[in-house]
């Protein structure tokens, strides 16, 4: 954090995290050369569909993640606070200081390296299902960060997927929350958002295992039987929320490293935050994210926020 190079490779590191609707809705500050913060950015929460900022802060949990990951490709350990400004800062989400490494060791050089090439794809999977080895490293990776991975059979798949499509006839019916969508989804002045080339096409027939962006350019059929998985973590109050982000993110990048792919179907839990609606106790936790994951092709990248947008003062 005391050179110009190592803040921009900060920087650069936690912008590509995956955030709802792409609205990427973070800021971070240099404080002293000695730590970095990170702040949700008002500008950027989705009032409408995420009333609690539970989706936020998941959000900004994933690029707390790849903020540690680039601390550790610099060869230092990260110390990390969660909510260190309690009450009275509650957009300060997280600081996090460069410790020493024992031996200097550059831990999570991997990882860190599939951040530039993971993506959220909507497109058509193959039919060809995700191994049951490859299953239990993603659910590996969610439990590191605090929370559990609950892969679902045919039966529990078919379920969310009709929940899903409930919660959209509903949220297609509430004006105010398809002005916000289409805030963030509709050609205009903002740079960033979901453009049409990061949609994918519209779905013909059933099921419908993607969220529903409005028009699209062109239709295709989706996988019979999409592989749906649940992150949960064991409480629902900010601090779960964050944790939720950074398993997403560790769970994501492993995904990545074995070529698979993922997208996510939330409007359930959208609708759920927006009725004020609490889920009962389960062993199995909270669900902050429904993820589909499988073999698809090769997408562009969602366009991201400047270096300099991201930064509030280098001091």
């Amino acid at each position: 954090m005391t050179t110009e190079l190592g803040v921009r490779r900060l920087l650069a590191a936690a912008g590509q995290a995956p955030s709802v609707l792409n609205t990427q809705p973070w800021r971070l500050d240099v404080v002293r050369h000695e730590f970095v913060e990170l702040l949700a950015d008002p500008d950027r929460r989705l009032r409408v569909s995420d009333p609690r900022g539970r989706s936020q802060h998941v959000s900004c949990g994933a690029a707390l993640f790849n903020l540690r990951l680039a601390v550790r490709a610099a060869g230092f350990r990260p110390v990390v606070w969660l909510l260190p400004g309690g009450q009275d800062e509650p957009h300060l989400l997280a600081a996090v200081r460069a410790a020493e490494a024992p031996g200097g060791r550059h831990g999570g050089r991997e990882l860190y390296e599939l951040i530039w090439r993971r993506r959220t794809n909507r497109e058509p999977f193959s039919a060809e299902p995700v191994p049951p080895d490859v299953l239990a490293g993603l659910r590996i990776a969610a439990s590191r960060e605090g929370a559990n991975l609950v892969l679902l059979d045919r039966a529990g798949a078919e379920e969310v997927l009709d929940q899903a499509a409930t919660a959209d006839d509903e949220l297609t019916g509430d004006h105010d929350y398809q002005a916000e969508l289409a805030a963030w989804t509709t050609p205009g002045p903002r740079h960033d958002g979901l453009p049409p080339y990061v949609r994918g096409p519209r779905p013909a027939g059933e099921p419908v295992p993607v969220r529903s962006f409005g028009r699209r350019a062109g239709s295709a059929r989706f996988e019979r039987h999409p592989q749906i998985a649940v992150l949960t973590t064991p409480g629902d109050r900010p601090v779960d929320w964050l944790r939720a982000g950074q398993a997403l993110q560790r769970m994501l990048l492993v995904a990545t490293l074995h070529g698979v792919s993922a997208s996510f179907l939330n409007q359930p839990l959208d609708l759920r935050d927006m009725r004020g609606r609490r889920d009962p106790r389960h062993r199995r936790g909270h669900p902050q994210m429904i993820i589909r994951l499988g073999y698809g092709p090769y997408v562009a990248r969602a366009p991201r926020r400047p270096a300099r947008e991201l930064e509030i003062s280098h001091v």
